[in-house]
Protein backbone atom coordinates (compact mmCIF):
# COMPACT_ATOMS: atom_id res chain seq x y z
CA UNK A 1 0.00 0.00 0.00
CA UNK A 2 1.44 3.56 -1.28
CA UNK A 3 2.62 5.45 1.82
CA UNK A 4 0.32 8.65 2.86
CA UNK A 5 1.51 12.10 2.82
CA UNK A 6 -1.35 15.22 3.23
CA UNK A 7 1.73 18.13 3.13
CA UNK A 8 4.59 19.35 1.01
CA UNK A 9 6.66 19.27 3.61
CA UNK A 10 5.58 15.74 4.99
CA UNK A 11 6.72 14.49 1.62
CA UNK A 12 10.12 16.48 1.39
CA UNK A 13 10.96 14.99 4.81
CA UNK A 14 10.02 11.10 3.97
CA UNK A 15 12.42 12.26 0.67
CA UNK A 16 15.55 13.54 3.25
CA UNK A 17 15.15 16.98 1.01
CA UNK A 18 14.35 20.17 2.36
CA UNK A 19 11.15 21.72 1.09
CA UNK A 20 12.48 24.17 -1.33
CA UNK A 21 14.60 21.50 -3.14
CA UNK A 22 11.26 19.71 -3.48
CA UNK A 23 9.67 22.61 -4.81
CA UNK A 24 12.34 23.02 -7.31
CA UNK A 25 12.07 19.80 -8.50
CA UNK A 26 8.07 20.09 -8.84
CA UNK A 27 8.88 23.41 -11.34
CA UNK A 28 11.73 21.79 -13.62
CA UNK A 29 13.23 18.56 -12.43
CA UNK A 30 16.44 19.17 -14.03
CA UNK A 31 16.86 22.09 -11.79
CA UNK A 32 18.29 19.36 -9.52
CA UNK A 33 21.13 16.76 -8.96
CA UNK A 34 20.64 13.47 -10.54
CA UNK A 35 21.36 12.11 -7.34
CA UNK A 36 18.11 14.21 -5.47
CA UNK A 37 16.17 13.96 -8.42
CA UNK A 38 16.20 10.09 -8.27
CA UNK A 39 15.83 9.97 -4.62
CA UNK A 40 12.10 11.97 -5.19
CA UNK A 41 11.50 10.07 -8.12
CA UNK A 42 12.24 6.67 -6.50
CA UNK A 43 9.62 8.60 -3.39
CA UNK A 44 7.01 9.65 -5.73
CA UNK A 45 6.23 6.15 -6.85
CA UNK A 46 6.21 4.63 -3.69
CA UNK A 47 3.66 7.12 -2.74
CA UNK A 48 0.51 8.45 -3.23
CA UNK A 49 1.52 12.37 -2.96
CA UNK A 50 0.16 14.64 -5.58
CA UNK A 51 1.30 17.92 -5.50
CA UNK A 52 -1.02 21.22 -5.20
CA UNK A 53 0.09 23.00 -8.76
CA UNK A 54 -2.99 24.82 -8.46
CA UNK A 55 -2.06 26.22 -4.95
CA UNK A 56 1.63 27.10 -5.61
CA UNK A 57 0.74 28.47 -9.04
CA UNK A 58 -1.64 30.89 -7.13
CA UNK A 59 1.00 32.00 -4.71
CA UNK A 60 3.34 33.79 -7.83
CA UNK A 61 3.49 36.26 -9.09
CA UNK A 62 2.54 34.69 -12.71
CA UNK A 63 1.78 31.15 -13.01
CA UNK A 64 2.49 28.70 -15.77
CA UNK A 65 -1.21 28.55 -16.62
CA UNK A 66 -2.33 29.71 -19.96
CA UNK A 67 -6.55 30.97 -20.28
CA UNK A 68 -8.35 29.56 -23.32
CA UNK A 69 -11.66 31.59 -24.14
CA UNK A 70 -14.01 29.61 -26.87
CA UNK A 71 -17.29 31.26 -27.76
CA UNK A 72 -18.71 27.34 -27.21
CA UNK A 73 -16.83 23.89 -26.38
CA UNK A 74 -20.00 22.08 -28.13
CA UNK A 75 -19.09 23.54 -31.69
CA UNK A 76 -16.64 20.45 -32.47
CA UNK A 77 -14.47 23.52 -34.35
CA UNK A 78 -13.32 24.64 -31.21
CA UNK A 79 -13.62 21.49 -29.51
CA UNK A 80 -10.31 20.47 -32.19
CA UNK A 81 -9.13 23.94 -32.00
CA UNK A 82 -9.07 23.50 -27.51
CA UNK A 83 -7.46 19.96 -27.97
CA UNK A 84 -4.75 21.24 -30.61
CA UNK A 85 -3.39 24.03 -28.55
CA UNK A 86 -3.84 21.76 -25.08
CA UNK A 87 -1.47 19.55 -26.14
CA UNK A 88 1.08 22.05 -27.87
CA UNK A 89 0.73 24.22 -24.26
CA UNK A 90 0.99 20.77 -22.17
CA UNK A 91 4.41 19.96 -24.61
CA UNK A 92 5.73 23.38 -23.61
CA UNK A 93 4.97 22.87 -19.74
CA UNK A 94 2.10 25.17 -19.45
CA UNK A 95 -1.25 24.21 -17.83
CA UNK A 96 -3.93 25.16 -20.08
CA UNK A 97 -7.10 26.07 -18.18
CA UNK A 98 -10.49 26.54 -20.71
CA UNK A 99 -13.56 28.74 -20.32
CA UNK A 100 -16.35 28.79 -22.80
CA UNK A 101 -18.16 31.90 -22.57
CA UNK A 102 -21.42 29.87 -24.16
CA UNK A 103 -22.13 32.34 -26.80
CA UNK A 104 -23.34 35.25 -23.91
CA UNK A 105 -21.42 38.59 -23.41
CA UNK A 106 -22.08 38.37 -19.93
CA UNK A 107 -20.32 35.04 -19.50
CA UNK A 108 -17.02 36.47 -21.84
CA UNK A 109 -16.66 39.00 -19.52
CA UNK A 110 -16.87 36.52 -16.18
CA UNK A 111 -13.96 34.81 -18.21
CA UNK A 112 -11.96 37.62 -18.30
CA UNK A 113 -12.15 38.36 -15.11
CA UNK A 114 -11.74 34.74 -13.89
CA UNK A 115 -8.70 34.64 -16.03
CA UNK A 116 -7.10 37.94 -14.29
CA UNK A 117 -8.06 36.58 -11.13
CA UNK A 118 -6.48 33.48 -11.90
CA UNK A 119 -3.24 35.35 -12.38
CA UNK A 120 -2.39 33.28 -15.77
CA UNK A 121 0.69 33.71 -17.58
CA UNK A 122 -1.20 34.77 -21.03
CA UNK A 123 -4.27 33.76 -22.64
CA UNK A 124 -5.52 32.76 -26.22
CA UNK A 125 -9.13 34.11 -27.10
CA UNK A 126 -11.47 33.21 -30.16
CA UNK A 127 -13.95 36.10 -29.29
CA UNK A 128 -17.31 36.27 -29.78
CA UNK A 129 -16.94 39.24 -31.85
CA UNK A 130 -20.32 41.02 -32.55
CA UNK A 131 -21.61 40.97 -28.64
CA UNK A 132 -18.05 40.96 -27.00
CA UNK A 133 -17.42 43.79 -24.40
CA UNK A 134 -14.63 45.77 -26.32
CA UNK A 135 -13.46 47.34 -22.94
CA UNK A 136 -13.50 44.06 -20.59
CA UNK A 137 -11.00 42.99 -23.42
CA UNK A 138 -9.12 45.90 -24.06
CA UNK A 139 -8.29 46.05 -20.12
CA UNK A 140 -7.57 42.56 -20.42
CA UNK A 141 -4.80 42.60 -23.39
CA UNK A 142 -3.31 45.59 -21.17
CA UNK A 143 -2.80 43.39 -18.35
CA UNK A 144 -1.44 40.08 -20.01
CA UNK A 145 0.13 38.59 -23.56
CA UNK A 146 -3.22 37.50 -25.11
CA UNK A 147 -3.84 36.45 -28.49
CA UNK A 148 -6.89 36.40 -30.81
CA UNK A 149 -7.57 33.22 -32.85
CA UNK A 150 -10.21 32.50 -35.34
CA UNK A 151 -11.82 35.51 -35.28
CA UNK A 152 -10.25 39.21 -33.50
CA UNK A 153 -11.83 42.61 -32.24
CA UNK A 154 -10.08 45.73 -33.76
CA UNK A 155 -7.12 47.08 -32.69
CA UNK A 156 -3.52 46.04 -31.98
CA UNK A 157 -3.81 42.00 -30.58
CA UNK A 158 -2.21 39.82 -32.42
CA UNK A 159 -4.60 37.28 -34.29
CA UNK A 160 -4.24 34.21 -36.51
CA UNK A 161 -6.86 32.80 -38.29
CA UNK A 162 -8.24 31.86 -41.98
CA UNK A 163 -7.80 34.04 -44.71
CA UNK A 164 -11.64 34.05 -45.97
CA UNK A 165 -10.96 35.98 -49.18
CA UNK A 166 -8.27 32.85 -50.42
CA UNK A 167 -11.09 30.40 -48.95
CA UNK A 168 -14.30 31.39 -50.26
CA UNK A 169 -12.81 32.68 -53.77
CA UNK A 170 -11.25 28.81 -54.12
CA UNK A 171 -14.52 27.22 -53.54
CA UNK A 172 -16.24 29.73 -55.85
CA UNK A 173 -14.15 29.25 -58.41
CA UNK A 174 -14.26 25.33 -58.09
CA UNK A 175 -18.38 25.54 -57.95
CA UNK A 176 -18.58 28.04 -61.23
CA UNK A 177 -16.19 25.47 -63.02
CA UNK A 178 -17.84 22.22 -62.74
CA UNK A 179 -21.46 23.56 -62.75
CA UNK A 180 -23.91 26.50 -62.00
CA UNK A 181 -22.52 29.59 -60.29
CA UNK A 182 -23.11 29.26 -56.98
CA UNK A 183 -26.28 30.89 -54.48
CA UNK A 184 -24.53 32.27 -51.29
CA UNK A 185 -26.58 31.10 -47.99
CA UNK A 186 -25.35 33.61 -45.68
CA UNK A 187 -25.73 33.71 -41.41
CA UNK A 188 -25.96 35.94 -39.23
CA UNK A 189 -22.87 38.04 -38.85
CA UNK A 190 -22.21 37.01 -35.60
CA UNK A 191 -18.12 37.94 -35.80
CA UNK A 192 -15.87 39.46 -38.80
CA UNK A 193 -15.30 35.89 -40.80
CA UNK A 194 -18.98 36.34 -41.78
CA UNK A 195 -18.77 39.44 -43.44
CA UNK A 196 -15.32 38.54 -44.77
CA UNK A 197 -16.46 35.61 -46.46
CA UNK A 198 -19.96 37.47 -47.93
CA UNK A 199 -17.62 40.12 -49.41
CA UNK A 200 -15.35 37.63 -50.80
CA UNK A 201 -18.08 35.68 -52.20
CA UNK A 202 -19.86 39.09 -54.03
CA UNK A 203 -16.07 39.97 -55.86
CA UNK A 204 -15.62 36.61 -56.37
CA UNK A 205 -18.57 36.24 -58.41
CA UNK A 206 -18.69 39.85 -60.35
CA UNK A 207 -14.85 38.98 -61.50
CA UNK A 208 -15.79 35.40 -63.05
CA UNK A 209 -19.19 37.53 -64.82
CA UNK A 210 -22.01 36.55 -62.57
CA UNK A 211 -24.55 38.03 -60.87
CA UNK A 212 -24.09 37.19 -56.68
CA UNK A 213 -27.16 35.81 -55.24
CA UNK A 214 -27.49 35.89 -51.67
CA UNK A 215 -30.12 34.02 -49.42
CA UNK A 216 -30.52 33.59 -45.59
CA UNK A 217 -31.46 35.48 -42.54
CA UNK A 218 -28.48 37.72 -40.89
CA UNK A 219 -30.94 40.05 -38.39
CA UNK A 220 -31.11 37.28 -35.83
CA UNK A 221 -28.05 36.96 -33.71
CA UNK A 222 -27.57 33.27 -33.30
CA UNK A 223 -25.23 30.18 -32.76
CA UNK A 224 -27.38 27.75 -33.45
CA UNK A 225 -26.84 27.60 -37.26
CA UNK A 226 -27.83 23.69 -38.17
CA UNK A 227 -31.90 24.85 -36.74
CA UNK A 228 -31.91 28.40 -38.67
CA UNK A 229 -30.18 26.08 -41.87
CA UNK A 230 -32.66 23.83 -41.23
CA UNK A 231 -35.57 25.94 -40.86
CA UNK A 232 -35.25 28.92 -43.50
CA UNK A 233 -34.31 25.79 -46.18
CA UNK A 234 -37.32 24.05 -45.53
CA UNK A 235 -39.32 27.18 -45.92
CA UNK A 236 -37.84 28.41 -49.01
CA UNK A 237 -38.46 24.67 -50.57
CA UNK A 238 -41.87 24.61 -49.51
CA UNK A 239 -42.37 27.82 -51.15
CA UNK A 240 -41.55 27.43 -54.52
CA UNK A 241 -37.64 26.03 -54.52
CA UNK A 242 -34.36 28.02 -54.73
CA UNK A 243 -32.59 30.64 -56.68
CA UNK A 244 -30.54 27.91 -57.98
CA UNK A 245 -29.25 24.87 -58.05
CA UNK A 246 -25.87 24.88 -56.51
CA UNK A 247 -25.73 26.26 -52.65
CA UNK A 248 -22.74 27.77 -50.67
CA UNK A 249 -23.41 27.91 -46.90
CA UNK A 250 -21.26 30.56 -45.15
CA UNK A 251 -19.80 27.51 -42.62
CA UNK A 252 -20.54 23.77 -42.27
CA UNK A 253 -22.95 23.56 -39.52
CA UNK A 254 -25.44 25.88 -41.87
CA UNK A 255 -24.77 23.23 -44.75
CA UNK A 256 -25.80 20.06 -42.24
CA UNK A 257 -29.30 21.82 -42.00
CA UNK A 258 -29.35 22.56 -44.99
CA UNK A 259 -28.97 19.40 -46.08
CA UNK A 260 -31.11 17.50 -43.48
CA UNK A 261 -33.87 20.02 -45.14
CA UNK A 262 -33.64 19.16 -48.53
CA UNK A 263 -33.55 15.42 -47.37
CA UNK A 264 -36.88 15.68 -45.70
CA UNK A 265 -38.10 17.49 -49.13
CA UNK A 266 -36.98 14.30 -51.00
CA UNK A 267 -34.48 16.56 -52.70
CA UNK A 268 -31.04 14.96 -53.90
CA UNK A 269 -27.89 16.31 -52.63
CA UNK A 270 -25.12 15.69 -54.76
CA UNK A 271 -22.78 16.35 -58.21
CA UNK A 272 -24.01 13.69 -59.95
CA UNK A 273 -26.61 13.75 -62.94
CA UNK A 274 -29.87 12.75 -61.03
CA UNK A 275 -29.38 15.21 -57.97
CA UNK A 276 -31.83 18.19 -57.46
CA UNK A 277 -29.10 20.45 -56.15
CA UNK A 278 -25.24 20.67 -54.88
CA UNK A 279 -24.43 21.69 -51.46
CA UNK A 280 -20.94 23.21 -50.54
CA UNK A 281 -19.18 25.11 -47.34
CA UNK A 282 -16.53 26.61 -45.32
CA UNK A 283 -14.58 25.00 -42.41
CA UNK A 284 -14.06 21.32 -42.60
CA UNK A 285 -15.95 20.86 -39.84
CA UNK A 286 -14.86 17.04 -37.80
CA UNK A 287 -18.09 16.12 -39.03
CA UNK A 288 -18.38 17.43 -42.60
CA UNK A 289 -16.90 13.91 -43.93
CA UNK A 290 -19.65 12.26 -42.38
CA UNK A 291 -22.81 14.00 -43.70
CA UNK A 292 -24.77 12.27 -46.60
CA UNK A 293 -23.21 13.01 -49.27
CA UNK A 294 -20.31 13.99 -47.52
CA UNK A 295 -19.54 17.62 -47.64
CA UNK A 296 -17.51 19.68 -49.84
CA UNK A 297 -15.86 22.46 -48.42
CA UNK A 298 -12.96 24.83 -47.65
CA UNK A 299 -10.46 22.90 -45.00
CA UNK A 300 -9.36 25.23 -41.80
CA UNK A 301 -5.71 24.77 -41.59
CA UNK A 302 -6.19 23.66 -38.02
CA UNK A 303 -2.87 22.59 -37.26
CA UNK A 304 -1.14 25.51 -38.41
CA UNK A 305 -3.51 27.74 -36.55
CA UNK A 306 -3.43 26.29 -33.08
CA UNK A 307 0.48 26.01 -33.66
CA UNK A 308 0.74 29.88 -34.46
CA UNK A 309 -1.04 30.61 -32.49
CA UNK A 310 0.74 29.09 -29.29
CA UNK A 311 3.84 29.87 -30.56
CA UNK A 312 3.28 33.45 -30.97
CA UNK A 313 2.08 33.86 -27.50
CA UNK A 314 5.30 31.74 -26.44
CA UNK A 315 7.01 35.09 -28.40
CA UNK A 316 5.11 37.63 -26.43
CA UNK A 317 6.01 35.98 -23.06
CA UNK A 318 9.85 35.69 -24.09
CA UNK A 319 9.44 39.25 -24.87
CA UNK A 320 10.44 38.65 -28.06
CA UNK A 321 8.64 41.05 -30.30
CA UNK A 322 10.23 40.41 -33.35
CA UNK A 323 8.66 36.94 -33.78
CA UNK A 324 5.44 38.49 -33.26
CA UNK A 325 3.37 39.18 -37.18
CA UNK A 326 0.53 41.59 -36.02
CA UNK A 327 -2.34 38.92 -38.25
CA UNK A 328 -1.99 35.69 -39.57
CA UNK A 329 -3.71 34.66 -42.18
CA UNK A 330 -4.07 30.84 -43.41
CA UNK A 331 -4.67 29.64 -46.20
CA UNK A 332 -7.42 26.95 -46.59
CA UNK A 333 -7.63 23.87 -48.73
CA UNK A 334 -10.60 22.87 -51.33
CA UNK A 335 -11.63 18.93 -50.14
CA UNK A 336 -14.08 17.88 -52.78
CA UNK A 337 -16.57 15.17 -51.83
CA UNK A 338 -20.23 13.94 -52.98
CA UNK A 339 -21.91 16.80 -52.22
CA UNK A 340 -20.68 19.28 -55.00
Amino acid sequence: MPMTHKTMEDFARSCGVSRPTLSKFFDDPTSVKPATRKRIEEALRSSDYQPNLFARNLNRKRTRSIGIVVPTVADPFYSEMVSRIELRLRDEGYWPIVISSHGSRELEVEATRTILSLKVSGALIAPLGLRSDHRTLEKLTQAMPIVYFDTFLEGGTPFVGNNNSQSVSTIVDYLCRSGDAPVYFDIPHVNHNSPERLNSYVASMQRLGHEPVIIGNTRDYTWDFERIGYEQMEKMLGNGGLPGKTILCANDRLAFGVMAAAFSQGRKVGRKGDCDLRVAAHDDHPLSRYTCPALTTMAQDFTAMAGRSVETLLALLNEDETAVAPKVYLDATLVMRQSA
